[in-house]
C-alpha cells in the first residue's frame, strides 16, 4: 500500500454517519459556535495522537486480533477479554441501534411519517442488515463498497454550497466561551463525547501499517494527513451547518443536517441530500453490523466467551457466525427499545475510551517489558504525544463520570459483568482439558 492509497483509507474508515447528527449534540453542550469548533479541533488532534500511539504498537505486534491482543500482551489476559466482552455487549450493539434510530428518524422526516414509527422503523433496519450478512459476507461487503463512495457526496455538497451560500449566518466567533447556562466541564465533557463518536474508527488506521511498503516513514505521514484531512473536512462541514441555521436551533436538533441542506440548497435539493445521508447511515450500521458479530466469533474459536463452541457455529451455506449474529441483534434490539441515540453513543463512546487510554499507555509498558521488540515505527514525537493521549482520554473518562454519572455507571457495569463470564468460562475450559 502507497501513501496515497494510506491517505484515502484513513479518512474512508474513519468519516461516517456521526457527522450528520453529532453537531445538534455539540450544539447542546456548547451553545457557541466558536466553542463547538474548537471542540472538533481538539478531538481531531487528540485522535492524530492516538493513532500515531495505535501505529507502533500495531506495527511491533502485527498479529491478528487488533486491540484486543494489544490489551493482553500489555495488561494480561482479564483486561482483554473485557475489551472484546464490552466489544460485544455494548460496542458493535450501541453502534447498530443508535443509528438505527437515527435512520428511522431521518427516513421518517423525509417521508412525513409519525413520530411513533421510529422504533419500529429502526428495528426494521437493524433486523434487515443482520438478514443480509447471513446470505453471505460477500453481499455485506458489496454494500459497503457501495456506501463508502456514496457517503462522501452528501458531505461535499454541503461544504461547497453552504460556504458559498450568500444569505448565511453571521457567526460570533470570539470570546470563546461556552453560551446559555453550560459550564467549560459540561460543554467539554458532552462535546468530546459527541464528536469522538464522530471520529470512530480511528482505532482500525494502525492495522495497515503490515500492508505499507515503507511504515516508519508513510504511516505517520498517512495518520497525520488522513486524520488531519478529515478534522479539516468535520469543521468545514460543520461551519456550513452554522451558516445555515443559528446554533440555538442546531442544538438538540435530529434532523439538523437534513434542514441544514434544504436551506442550503433548497427543498428538492436538501432532499436528495437527505437521501445520501440516509445511505451513508444504512452502509455504517451494515459496517458495524458485519464487524461485530465476527468478534464474538473469534472470541468463540479462542474458547474466551461463555457458550464458545455454540459462537463458534456458522450457517450451513454462508459460513457467517449464527449465534454471535443473533446475540448482537437482540442486544441491539434492546438498546433500540431505550430509543435514546445520544445515551447510547455517548456510553460506547465512554466505556472504548477507558480501553483506548489503556492502548495510550500500552506504549510505555511495552517499550520497559519488551525493549529489544523490533518497531518498524516509533511514536512521534515521544513520550509527549502518547502523554497528551493519555492525558485527553483521561479527561474523558473521568469528566463523564462526574458530569454523566448514571450512563457512565450503567457502561462500567456492563463492562464488569465480564468478570464472573472470564472465570466461569476459564474454569469450564480446564474441565474439559482435564
Amino acid at each position: 500500500m502507497g501513501l496515497t492509497s494510506a491517505l484515502t483509507t484513513v479518512m474512508g474508515t474513519v468519516i461516517g454517519g456521526g457527522i450528520f447528527f453529532k453537531t445538534a449534540t455539540l450544539a447542546s453542550s456548547t451553545m457557541s459556535p466558536s466553542l463547538l469548533l474548537l471542540i472538533w479541533l481538539l478531538a481531531g488532534f487528540l485522535t492524530i495522537a492516538g493513532g500515531l500511539c495505535l501505529a507502533e504498537i500495531a506495527t511491533a505486534i502485527p498479529e491478528a486480533g487488533g486491540a484486543v491482543n494489544y490489551i493482553e500482551i500489555a495488561y494480561g489476559k482479564l483486561p482483554s477479554f473485557l475489551l472484546g466482552w464490552a466489544q460485544v455487549l455494548i460496542y458493535y450493539p450501541a453502534n447498530i441501534a443508535a443509528l438505527s434510530i437515527v435512520f428511522a428518524t431521518q427516513l421518517i422526516s423525509l417521508l412525513g411519517w409519525s413520530t411513533g414509527l421510529v422504533i419500529p422503523v429502526a428495528l426494521i433496519t437493524a433486523f434487515s442488515l443482520t438478514g443480509l450478512n447471513l446470505l453471505g459476507a460477500r453481499l455485506g461487503s458489496l454494500v459497503q463498497n457501495l456506501t463508502l463512495i456514496i457517503k462522501l457526496i452528501p458531505i461535499l455538497i454541503i461544504i461547497i454550497f453552504g460556504l458559498l451560500n450568500p444569505q448565511a449566518q453571521h457567526l460570533q466567533m470570539w470570546p470563546v466561551q461556552p453560551g446559555g447556562h453550560s459550564s467549560w466541564l459540561t460543554a467539554l465533557n458532552g462535546g468530546l463525547l459527541a464528536a469522538m463518536f464522530a471520529y470512530d474508527g480511528w482505532i482500525s488506521v494502525g492495522n495497515m501499517a503490515g500492508e505499507m511498503r515503507n511504515p516508519r516513514k508513510h504511516l505517520p505521514i498517512a495518520i497525520i494527513g488522513g486524520l488531519g484531512l478529515t478534522t479539516l473536512v468535520y469543521i468545514l462541514i460543520n461551519l456550513a451547518f452554522l451558516k445555515a441555521l443559528p446554533i440555538g436551533q442546531l442544538a438538540g436538533n435530529a434532523t439538523a443536517a437534513a434542514d441544514s441542506a434544504k436551506i442550503i440548497l433548497g427543498t428538492f435539493g436538501g432532499r436528495l441530500v437527505t437521501v445520501g445521508i440516509l445511505v451513508s447511515v444504512y452502509g455504517a450500521i451494515n459496517g458495524y453490523t458485519m464487524t461485530g458479530m465476527r468478534v464474538a466469533y473469534a472470541m468463540g474459536v479462542n474458547n474466551t466467551i461463555p457458550f464458545a463452541h455454540q459462537f463458534r457455529k456458522t450457517t450451513r451455506h454462508t459460513k457467517v457466525p449464527l449465534l454471535a449474529s443473533l446475540v448482537q441483534l437482540i442486544v441491539a434490539t434492546v438498546m433500540i427499545f431505550m430509543g435514546n441515540f445520544d445515551f447510547l453513543t455517548d456510553m460506547l463512546v465512554f466505556v472504548m475510551w477507558i480501553f483506548n487510554t489503556m492502548i495510550f499507555g500500552a506504549v510505555f509498558i511495552l517499550r520497559r517489558k519488551y525493549p529489544l521488540l523490533p518497531r518498524p515505527y516509533r511514536v512521534l514525537g515521544y513520550p509527549w504525544i502518547p502523554l497528551i493521549a493519555i492525558i485527553g482520554g483521561a479527561f474523558i473518562v473521568i469528566s463523564t463520570l462526574f458530569t454523566q454519572f448514571n450512563l457512565a455507571a450503567l457502561g462500567i457495569t456492563m463492562t464488569l459483568l465480564g468478570i464472573p463470564c472470564y472465570y466461569w468460562q476459564q474454569r469450564h475450559h480446564r474441565e474439559q482439558n482435564e
